[in-house]
């Protein structure tokens, strides 16, 4: 039995619609707090069940019977830690083989807000006793779809990042990788650094939309506190709009950057290019 938590959301389900192109619907577990929201997979035959990081007394029974976990991490930055030790005691409870974590890329340098909770949900997974496979996954191609609307609106692409390159990839990349590790798992504990093919700066992406649109776009570097006070005035609330500003900041250190080829290997192809990227963009912004 294969399990993947967060499966309501966009990558667990990616993961989840991977997995149903070789293994049988039954030998899949959908684990979700508000399982009504995949109601479609179990209609395929997937097993859906709930579990909620919040309540630890779900998640002993979603895992019971389960030889490999998918354990993607919480959207809900500051809660993540706690949420994460319930599952892997959990998990440690009902006798779980393997469980693969989505953590962040370049963790043993990053200076990102973002990347210590993942160092202790990897602290955790140490004593684990069975095998752990740490997907330490860079940035989404996707988290940069809101820059094109941007650069549409107003004529330019704004960040901190300076020259920092971002190895960025499609959410579906990240996916086909998982899948790949939970569909054919390492005999030991093992950990990848997970990474687009080719890095970007923010310059070459504004450019590249640029030559997409045949307009001129420019890349406006800032300061981070300056870009965080931009992401506030464009709708994201204070906290998130600073730890979005620390995670781009930090990106021009090389935080998101990595030459590895090891999602790729995993996923059994190159990885999506920053020009695939932004013409879905442009495609979705109309």
């Amino acid at each position: 039995m294969i399990a993947v938590t967060g499966a309501s959301g966009a990558l667990g389900r990616l993961v989840i619609e991977r997995l149903l192109g070789t293994e049988a619907p039954s030998s899949i577990r959908a684990l979700a707090r508000s399982p009504e929201k995949i109601a479609d997979l179990a209609a395929r035959g997937v097993e859906v069940v709930e579990a909620d990081y919040d309540r630890p007394e779900t998640l002993t029974p979603a895992l019971t019977g389960v030889d490999r976990l998918l354990l993607v991490s919480s959207s809900e930055v500051g809660k993540r830690a706690p949420q994460h030790r319930a599952v892997i005691e959990a998990a440690r409870a009902a006798g779980v083989g393997l469980i693969a974590y989505t953590s962040i890329l370049n963790i043993d340098s990053s200076p990102m807000i973002l990347a210590e909770e993942h160092r202790e949900t990897e602290a955790m997974l140490a004593g684990y006793p069975g095998t752990v496979v740490l997907l330490r996954n860079g940035w989404y191609l996707e988290n940069y779809f809101g820059d094109v609307a941007a650069a549409l609106a107003h004529g330019a692409v704004a960040g901190t990042s300076g020259e920092g390159r971002i190895s960025a990839a499609a959410r579906s990349d990240y996916a086909d990788a998982a899948a790949a590790v939970l569909r054919d798992p390492p005999a030991t504990s093992t950990t990848h650094e997970l990474a687009g093919d080719t890095g970007f700066t923010r310059a070459e992406l504004a450019a590249e939309i640029g030559r997409q649109t045949g307009r001129e776009i420019a890349f406006a570097n800032m300061g981070e506190a300056e870009f965080a006070a931009l992401l506030v005035k464009a709708g994201l609330p204070e906290g998130f709009a600073a730890v979005v500003a620390d995670a781009d900041a930090a990106a021009g250190k090389g935080a998101l950057y990595s030459d590895s080829t090891a999602l790729s290997t995993l996923a059994g192809h190159p990885t999506k290019t920053l020009e695939a990227a932004v013409r879905e963009a442009l495609t979705a912004a109309g």
